[in-house]
Order: C-alpha cells, then structure tokens, then sequence
C-alpha cells in the first residue's frame, strides 16, 4: 500500500470522525446546548449513546436507522453529514495534498456543512460559525495558493454588499426585507477564504440552485410564495463548487453566459421572495 493511498484512507476516516462532531453542532449549537462537555443522547428519548453505537457511518448500520431504547428513526441526516464530510476532506487532499492549503480547505468545507444543515432545519446561519470564519479565512490567506489577502479583503465587501444591497432593494419595492443578514455574513466568509472571484461563483451558482430549488417546490405544490427557503444551504452549495472547480465554472458560466442570466432573471422574482427571513 503506497502512502498516498495510506493518506487518502486516513483523510477519509477523520473526515469521518469530524463529520460525527458536526452533527453535533448542527443538533446542539441552535439550541444553545453545550456542544463538547455532555455525551451524544438519543434527541428524542434522552439515552446515552453507546460508544460503539457512535462509530461513524457504522453505528448507524449496527442500529439499522433507530434508537436501541426508544427505537425513534435516526434522522437521516447523521449518515449523510458524516458521509460527505469524508468525502469533502478526501477531496480537499486530493486536490492540495498534504498543504496548509488543504488543511485550511477542509476547515471552509467544515463550516459550509454545518451552516448549510442548520439553515436547512432552522432557517438561521449562526455569528459563532460565520464570524469565526472570516477571521480565519484573512488569516490563512498568505499561504493559499488560490486567492490573495487583497481579493479577500474586496470579497468580504463584495460578499456582504450583494446580499445587503439585494435585500435594501427588495425592500424599497415591496416593503419587506428580502435575504438577511446571516446570509450576508456567509457570503463575507466565503470572500474571505476565496476571494472576490469565489463570491461572484458562489452567487451565481447558490442563485441557480435557489431558484431550482423554488420553482420545482412550487411546481410540486409544497411551496408558495410565502414560503421560506434555506437560500444559505444554497450559497454554501455553490461555495463548495467555488473551491474545487471554481475557474473551470467560471469559464463555462462565462459561455453559457446569456442562457443563465435568462434563467436566473426569470426565476429572480421567485428565488429572491421564498428566501425572506
């Protein structure tokens, strides 16, 4: 077994691990519960988690989906959380070896899991993740390979400004605020890791996944136009994309430039008004 295969397994296990963790956040950090002091619990009965029962991926199979004590399902959301985390932090080796670069990588795809799957479930983007993140990303930024400190400082703007600047005329027309500040704060985080650049991606292509997201809801009579949406779950979709494929999409987006903007205008109306907060 050669140590790029040793390395790749070993990225994969604590992505594992650290995925189990997130959960964790992502149940307790809404809801203000400590987050590293207590042990994990069954949400709905309370039990204790048998330490084997908590061994990723496979805790889940061993329980086949259910509490051992209340046999209440296991949201499907453990398995998947700790699954695509590993997968993030292969990918993150994968494409920077082992750098600061992916190390700092796996941190950004971290937060964007975490925020991502509390905005789905409560429709918020905690300061304790986004804020923390935008420290971090200035921080690392003289030793990333992809973005420099000067395209972080102008993503930061760029990032809060489009989303302010969205919501501000949202409501100049309609009397209501459109996407709200925590989106704005994701936004910033992401121009802090990736730059201005990453912004521009991320708002195209969390836009895109928006209004999909909305106008297939409708469509299928679950959404109306007072519905909310987790447009941040979105962003951090794009942002992802941003990372790893962030020039290629920027060129094809740049070629499929007019059919996109017809899209995305046509969709706006919808996209923009199921995300009010």
């Amino acid at each position: 077994m050669n140590l790029d295969l040793i390395l790749t397994l070993y990225a994969a296990l604590v992505g594992l691990v650290v995925g189990s963790y997130f959960n964790v956040l992502i149940h307790r950090l809404p809801r203000g519960e400590p987050t590293v002091v207590e042990r994990s619990r069954c949400p709905h009965c309370k039990a204790p988690i048998r330490p084997w029962h908590n061994v990723p991926l496979l805790g889940y199979l061993m329980l086949r989906g259910r509490c051992r004590d209340c046999r209440h399902p296991i949201h499907w959301r453990y398995p998947m959380v700790e699954a695509l985390v590993g997968v993030l932090f292969v990918a993150c080796f994968r494409f920077w070896h082992a750098s600061l670069a992916a190390l700092v990588a796996a941190i950004f795809c971290g937060l964007l899991v975490v925020l991502g799957a509390i905005d789905l479930e409560h429709f918020i983007l905690p300061d304790r993740l986004t804020l923390p993140g935008i420290v971090i990303g200035l921080a690392a930024q003289p030793w990333l390979p992809w973005s420099t400190i000067g395209d972080a400082l102008v993503g930061v703007a760029l990032g809060a400004g489009l989303i302010l600047a969205a919501s501000g005329t949202w409501r100049a027309l309609h009397g209501v605020w459109g996407m709200g500040l925590g989106d704005a704060k994701l936004l910033a985080m992401v121009g802090a890791f990736l730059g201005w650049q990453g912004v521009v991606i991320t708002m195209v292509f969390g836009s895109l996944f928006g209004a999909l997201f909305a106008v297939g809801g409708m469509l299928a009579g679950r959404l109306g136009w007072s519905s909310r949406v987790p447009y941040g779950a979105f962003l951090a979709a794009g942002a992802i994309l941003a990372l790893f494929f962030g020039p290629s999409l920027l060129g094809t987006y740049l070629d499929l430039a007019p059919a996109v903007d017809r899209v995305a205008l046509a969709a706006a109306p919808l996209d923009v008004s199921l995300a009010l907060r």
